[in-house]
């Protein structure tokens, strides 16, 4: 079994009298493990994807199993509870609170967590230091540049242990140095951590460092994904 089985997995919304299909029937499977790379036009379903893993939309149609549990069919508080435990959201702008310092935008989601301030203190330098930026936990978003913005937004997503990371675009915003040295992160958060990570991409140098590449068009898979270049020459 994998840890994500998507079957016929379809959203749709109306627009005035037009039915828009963001996903169309997507029959996908993600291994534990995995580092996907989610790559097509704009609009083509990849976004959408990522939220419906996520657990912060819910599919029309069709099913979603993510280590045996139904997403779909999860109540509201359940659901929240879910992907507060096993999903770790990283966003192309970062979505840090700008008056928040980089330790306590890092500490926001165990807030919900029954943990004692000792254990959270623990959890967030970790993550911090996880992704080399444990000197800068005292700084405030404004005083740190992109790169180092998207290494707390990192260290946010993962500072919960969960089974699944998610990155929407997270080189969009990125100079090609800053693009590279969040990569070379992410590959080692699923390497040496065996994070299963699914990214969403326009950059095709980024999915050099996915283990393979899938290619969405109109909410449908349009090619099968093959092995990176560095994965084959390992």
């Amino acid at each position: 079994m994998s840890l994500i089985e998507c079957r016929q997995l379809t959203r749709e919304y109306k627009k005035g009298d037009t039915t828009i299909r963001p996903l169309d029937q997507l029959d996908l499977d993600v291994p534990a493990g995995d580092f996907l790379a989610l790559m097509g036009p704009s609009g083509s379903g990849k976004t959408t994807l990522l939220n419906l893993i996520a657990g912060i939309d819910s599919p029309t149609s069709g099913s979603l199993v993510i280590k045996g549990i139904e997403i779909g069919a999860l109540r509201r508080n359940a659901l929240a509870a879910w992907r507060s435990e096993q999903v770790g959201y990283i966003f192309q702008l970062y979505n840090l609170v700008p008056v928040l310092t980089a330790y306590e935008n890092v500490e926001l989601p165990l807030l919900i967590h029954r943990l004692s301030r000792r254990d959270r203190d623990q959890r967030v330098m970790a993550a911090l230091e996880q992704v080399g930026i444990a000197d800068r936990s005292e700084h405030y978003p404004r005083q740190l540049s992109g790169g180092q913005e998207q290494r707390v937004a990192i260290a946010r997503a993962i500072v919960t242990d969960p089974a699944i990371i998610v990155a929407d675009e997270p080189t969009g915003d990125l100079d090609k140095q800053s693009a590279h040295a969040v990569m070379v992160l992410l590959q080692e958060l699923n390497q040496k951590l065996g994070k299963t990570i699914i990214m969403v991409t326009h950059d095709p140098h980024s999915t050099d460092y996915a283990k393979r590449t899938l290619h969405l068009d109109k909410g449908r898979l349009v090619e099968l994904g093959v092995p990176s270049l560095k994965e084959v020459a390992s």
